[in-house]
This record gives C-alpha cells, structure tokens and sequence, in this order.
C-alpha cells in the first residue's frame, strides 16, 4: 500500500473497533449477515480472507456454502445454537484484536465438520470407494481416520494465514463498516 492510497476493503472493519462509538461493533459488524448463508458474511472481519479466497477457488464454492461445512445440520436448534455461540466466539476475539494469524478448528468445530464431510459423501463412502461408516469420534480413538488425515487440503489448501496469503484474490464484498461510521472515522483522523 502506497502512503496516501486507502486502506483495502476487508481491512477498514478495524479501523472502527477503537473508535469509541456506541454501537459501532453491531453496526459495523452487520450481525443480520449472519443469519444467512452466503459467505461473504465470513469476511466481514478481516481474519477469514484467507479461508474465503481459498475456499473461493476450491471445487466447493459450486456446491457449498461455509454453513454446509462448519454449521450442524441435525435440527434447526442445534445448527442455530452451534452458529449464535461460535459466532460471539468469533465475535469477541475480532473486536478484543485476539484472532490468531491461523485458525483451526476446535474439538467442536471439527466433529461438525467431519460430521459435514460424511453427510454430503455418504455414497461415495458406502458405495464406491466402500470406507464404511466413521464418525469423528471414531477417529479419535483410533478407529478410523478422519477426513483431513487424508484429504488434508481440501477445500482450503494448506497452512493458511493473513501472511500465507497477503494477496488472496477474491471479489471481496462492500465493506462492511457503514458510511456514515466511515465519513465519522476519516474526520478524526483529519
């Protein structure tokens, strides 16, 4: 970035986080984003551009959304539940500054993921390749493997960081900061 040049989009929702507005964080945040299921609401923070332009490329963007993978699909209670708590998880540590520059996925995450994997490839499993049915705390015993041990990439390549990937290509969506916070914000550093 040249001196003078704006910000990049995904970055300009940090900009507010020390601003002191009342209300920004859910303003800035787009919380009704969330309740949906398209994925540029992952990139309201600026942490998940990796992820998104990894995912953005991957054979699982024509089928499946980030919801499809990291959200549970037994009932509506549990998937509403699971999202609402892991998304003030994420919450919290996007507006304490405490993201870590890789994500992975927790014990929780990683059995509704798994759980994911085996729901949308249940007939590939069972009928061709004939792997039978596993589950992840299966494989936390040792019997079985689960899906990344072997399909480590997939669908967000390798080791992935805001450094891994400094210039992820992707259509970024709007920014999510407001323009009135934006006007607001550009004054004070004026």
């Amino acid at each position: 970035m040249e001196i003078g040049e704006a910000p990049p989009v995904a970055d300009e929702a940090s900009r507010f986080r020390g601003s002191g507005t009342i209300g920004a964080p859910e303003r800035g945040l787009r919380a009704h984003t969330y309740l949906g299921d398209d994925p540029a609401a992952c990139v309201n923070c600026h942490i998940m551009t990796p992820y998104y332009a990894t995912w953005f490329h991957s054979s699982h963007a024509r089928n499946a959304t980030c919801n499809d993978c990291h959200v549970p699909h037994e009932n509506a209670v549990k998937k509403w539940t699971f999202k609402g708590m892991d998304g003030m998880k994420h919450v919290a540590a996007f507006l304490t500054k405490s993201e870590p520059q890789v994500i992975q996925a927790h014990k929780a995450s990683s059995e509704v993921i798994m759980n994911n994997c085996i729901r949308c490839h249940t007939q590939l499993n069972t009928e061709f390749v004939k792997t039978g049915k596993i589950d992840y705390m299966m494989s936390q015993v040792g019997e079985g493997k689960a899906c990344w041990d072997c399909h480590r990439d997939v669908p967000h390549g390798g080791k992935n960081s805001l450094s891994g990937t400094p210039g992820a290509i992707v259509p970024l969506p709007e920014s999510p900061v407001p323009e009135w916070l934006r006007k607001m914000v550009n004054q004070k550093d004026k």
